[in-house]
């Protein structure tokens, strides 16, 4: 079999990062010489794998359409702004989307809280769960044309396969609560 046979076959299973890491091996033959044959393959098993969960990551980022880059890594925690590091640390941990429970995050315009929800919908995704952020105001303008054009149904279902929905409401004062 030539090496570009065996790239065609790996790329029909969906082994393309397979086949990338495997030319990186070749061309780098020195490198993995006194490597074992089962060494070699978990190192191109492993990299398809991370490859995929990476993927997985960014389709959820996408299909979430937060509207901030937000991370957990850089929320503030001054007083002002009503978040506790003890709540906000268990809501990054992820132990409520298994309770399926949905957050709503509050607070005055500029508080930080579409910052806050894009920063616990992007941890969700990081751990691989269906997100999807909604100011609520963008939610019920789609729900009433749902209900115009026929498609009000199949919204609320695509809405109930969410694990985690996340909906901006605004609110005259500026804490957060979690």
């Amino acid at each position: 079999m030539t090496q570009s046979q065996l790239q065609e076959q790996l790329r029909s299973l969906r082994l393309g990062h397979f086949a990338q890491a495997l030319l990186q091996q070749q061309s780098q033959a020195t490198t993995y010489d006194e490597m074992s044959f089962e060494e070699r393959l978990g190192l191109l098993a492993q990299h398809e794998i991370h490859c995929r969960q990476d993927s997985k990551v960014k389709r959820l980022l996408r299909q979430a359409t937060l509207r901030l880059e937000a991370h957990a890594s850089r929320l503030e925690y001054r007083a002002e702004r009503g978040l506790r590091k003890d709540k906000v640390a268990t809501l990054l941990s992820g132990q409520y989307l298994h309770h399926a429970h949905n957050i709503i995050v509050t607070g005055a315009t500029g508080c930080g809280k579409t910052y806050f929800a894009c920063a616990l919908a992007r941890q969700a995704c990081e751990q691989h769960h269906t997100v999807r952020y909604y100011r609520l105001g963008q939610l019920l303008d789609e729900l009433n044309i749902g209900h115009a054009d026929g498609s009000y149904r199949q919204q609320l279902a695509q809405l109930a396969k969410k694990e985690l929905l996340i909906l901006g409401v605004f609110q005259g004062s500026c804490r957060l609560s979690c």
